[in-house]
């Protein structure tokens, strides 16, 4: 029979074709070498023929170095068995389906001859669905190699971790947490303290053999124990026991995985009784606190303390060895005698709720909550306290409080504002009628002055409550911060005085900022004096600034500012420094670190809120023994400069001249202001026409005989306030002029009066020169 004539490239490729589908090698091996049977050329068959040979021995030598590889790993297998074989802790192997394979002699101890049977029927006596962990650690020790999980079980925790074995297997090892259990080192169910553990739906995994014994068996969820859900730890509950409802104290806490762990101390019931509850028989009355796993203190009714577990011990801050002193000595802050409080528990008197109280053994602030129940010992009646730690809850509440006091004080500066702000304008307003009918050189001209200064200073003192609840009126404008500074830095020198040097450091390509000047100069100058204070032996205080560009906001304390291009002022001294914990209460109003009249603990508060309120940001930055840095930041202004402020006007105590007569209504609800306003207008050559309310000034209006220039009206009034009243007005009247006078900020009437045409705003108090300047604008 004639062999096909086939060249030598098409055999061999068709063998390099054929060797990867067969995966082996000798196979490749045979078919180059029966592919030399079909090859004409003698030159070519021996080629491969070699390539056959090659093949054959690369084969040969790759089944050796496998079968070493096997042998080696066998060897090192038996180690690692060996190994297992005696590690104390259990350890299992399961194949693909699951099946036991192989068991260390701890696991043979633990679960008996389980080999061949499945994991999850060996561990079924131990927690409830086993299955259910068997297969969540199976899954993801397949995908990430090893995992572990910590599990309750009838006899305490274990964690049982998995990690894989080969393909489809998987080993087990369980090691028993005997830290986590209850009776310092022995399982739960060695406990004689009823305990069970609880998922976060309520279900129960676990109950030792004290609860078990006490309801009679075991029980499924939460609801078959307890008459009332949700528990409290420390408060007490009432337990349907086997034998009848029972009162117990309950101590609760937080496990892994959102498990929780529920221990129940007896409660006398009334007076103590021979015949003791199930409860107390399946507990003794001396009962072994210090393996509990939550605080735990056990007190006369005088105060004096019988015992305390060591986490009682951590939480109030005494050695393990110390002696043990009476509880007042340990916490106060009850309001009232500690021991008075602990008389009424034992008697069962009134309603004994639990009380946070603060640590006052220990250097830093721990607050802890003490529930109080009375347990009956041999005839007689010891409470036990169990302690919560609330120094986070403590913190939470006087953050709230902080603001709620931010927001009263806030509400009360409003409040002053409009009722203190209309007594200054009627004192300072009359004081300047009596000062135009007084020469200098009279001789009560100088006590009418006086009059007139300290309402100028009243009325300072309302613009610093305004301006720490950011509720003060602002007059923004662009100021350079160049000029501003050089003029300013001549007066702080005179402030800082002589053993404190103030240097100014500026940006000479500093851009301008929006802001009112009066107020930021305040505001800096409040920061220097601060930095005067911090360094009693004199010092230097630089005064420095900067452009900075944010190209991502930046997060800081609670502030978030945004991108863009900021001016940085900063206020550096090299005093005292702020301590750690008293840096986030420096803005807080009244807080202050002077002594008693050395300072209000206004300041700050105030620079805060004109910062706050003007749309920057004020930073601290302070070591102790190395300085304090204050750091402002305003928002730079590339625009045209604006055009100043003429909505709030403030004129020289000497009135420009009189304008040709003109109709003035004038609406305010305070009548001592109604009179010094109406008689100002009057004195200049004004008519006036005088209401009590914006119902009498609409009928004034409604007589089309009536004319009127200009309306001089209050904007908080009984009624109707003074924008909707206006806007009623000018339906039928379009080209009336307002004049807004208020003892609230402009701010808070913004909305309202911005969009009504033709109106100013004038800030309460005010001076009869300044009412008849801006009436004077207003008209023309």
């Amino acid at each position: 029979m004639a062999r096909p004539a086939l060249s030598p490239q098409q055999l061999v490729l068709a063998a390099a074709g054929v060797a990867p589908r067969l995966g082996h090698l000798v196979l490749a091996a045979l078919t180059f070498l029966a592919a030399a049977l079909y090859v004409p050329d003698r030159f070519a068959a021996l080629v491969l023929v070699a390539v056959a040979g090659t093949l054959a021995a690369l084969a040969a030598g790759l089944r050796a170095l496998a079968a070493g590889r096997r042998r080696a790993e066998a060897a090192l297998d038996a180690a690692a068995a060996a190994v297992a074989q005696h590690d104390p802790a259990p350890c299992l192997a399961t194949g693909p389906d699951g099946e036991i394979t192989w068991t260390n002699a701890a696991a043979g101890e633990r679960f008996g001859a389980v080999q061949g049977g499945t994991l999850a029927r060996a561990l079924g006596d131990l927690f409830a669905n086993p299955a259910a962990v068997v297969f969540r650690l199976q899954n993801r020790a397949a995908a990430t190699g090893a995992a572990q999980e910590e599990v309750v079980t009838r006899r305490g925790h274990v964690r049982l971790a998995a990690h894989r074995l080969g393909p489809r297997g998987c080993f087990w090892r369980f090691e028993e947490l005997t830290d986590r259990s209850s009776g310092g080192g022995r399982g739960a169910d060695s406990l004689g303290l009823p305990m069970l553990t609880a998922s976060r739906t309520g279900t129960i995994l676990y109950m030792n053999e004290a609860l078990r014994n006490l309801l009679g068996g075991r029980v499924k969820t939460l609801d078959r124990i307890f008459t009332r859900l949700p528990l409290r730890s420390g408060e007490e509950v009432e337990v349907a026991a086997a034998a009848g409802p029972v009162r117990a104290l309950a101590g609760e806490i937080e496990g892994p995985a959102g498990r929780r762990e529920i221990y129940l101390l007896p409660v006398a019931e009334g007076e103590p009784s021979p015949s003791p509850s199930p409860l107390l028989a399946a507990t003794p009355a001396e009962v072994g606190i210090e393996g509990l796993p939550v605080p735990v203190v056990r007190v006369q009714p005088d105060g004096r303390t019988l015992a305390a577990n060591r986490l009682a011990r951590d939480l109030l801050g005494l050695a393990p060895e110390a002696a043990l002193p009476v509880l007042p000595e340990l916490v106060d802050g009850l309001g009232r005698p500690l021991c008075d409080w602990l008389a009424e528990a034992a008697a069962g008197r009134g309603s004994v709720r639990p009380e946070v109280l603060r640590v006052s053994r220990r250097d830093d602030e721990v607050f802890v909550q003490v529930a109080l129940r009375p347990v009956a010992e041999a005839g007689r009646t010891v409470l036990v306290a169990v302690l919560t730690d609330a120094t986070a809850l403590k913190t939470l509440e006087a953050q709230f409080v902080q603001s709620q006091k931010m927001q009263a004080i806030g509400q009360l500066a409003g409040g002053i504002a409009h009722d203190f702000n209309n007594l200054l304008t009627a004192i300072a307003g009359h004081c300047d009628l009596l000062l135009l009918r007084h020469d200098p050189s009279d001789q009560d001209y100088a006590d009418l002055s006086q009059i007139q200064q300290n309402a100028n200073r009243a009325a300072s003192l309302v613009g610093q409550l305004l301006a720490f609840s950011r509720k003060q009126t602002l007059s923004p404008e662009i100021l350079d911060l160049r000029d501003l500074l050089a003029d300013l830095i001549h007066l702080l020198g005179r402030l800082v005085g002589q053993r404190v040097t103030l240097t100014l450091g500026a940006d000479p390509e500093l851009p301008a900022i929006r802001a009112d000047r009066r107020q930021f100069e305040q505001v800096l100058m409040n920061l220097v004096v601060n930095a005067r204070d911090a360094m009693p032996a004199g010092g230097e205080i630089r005064i420095e600034t900067e452009t900075l560009h944010l190209a991502e906001e930046l997060r800081r304390d609670s502030a978030v500012v945004a991108p863009g291009d900021y001016v940085v002022v900063r206020v550096c001294d090299a005093g005292e420094g702020i301590p750690p914990e008293r840096l986030a209460k420096i803005f807080e109003p009244f807080f202050t670190t002077k002594r008693p009249g050395e300072g209000t603990g206004l300041g700050l508060s105030m620079a805060y809120g004109i910062v706050k309120q003007s749309g920057g940001f004020i930073f601290v930055d302070s070591t102790v023994g190395v300085g304090t840095t204050f750091s402002l930041m305003f928002p730079a202004h590339h625009g045209p400069p604006l055009a100043a402020p003429a909505a709030v006007a403030r004129a020289a105590p000497e009135p420009p001249p009189p304008a040709p007569e003109a109709a003035i209504l004038l609406v305010e609800d305070e009548a001592p202001v109604r009179a010094f306003a109406a008689r100002a207008l009057r004195l200049r050559g004004y008519r006036v026409i005088e209401a009590e309310n914006a119902e009498a000034a609409l009928e004034v209006l409604a007589d089309p005989g009536v004319a009127v220039d200009l309306v001089v009206t209050d904007v908080v009034m009984p009624g109707m306030d003074g924008p909707s009243w206006v806007r009623e007005a000018l339906r039928e009247r379009p080209a009336l002029r307002v004049v807004f006078v208020s003892g609230y900020a402009e701010e808070a009437l913004s909305d309202a009066h911005t969009r009504i045409p033709n109106a100013v705003f004038l800030p309460k108090p005010f001076s009869l020169g300044e009412l008849t300047a801006t009436v004077q604008r207003q008209l023309h």
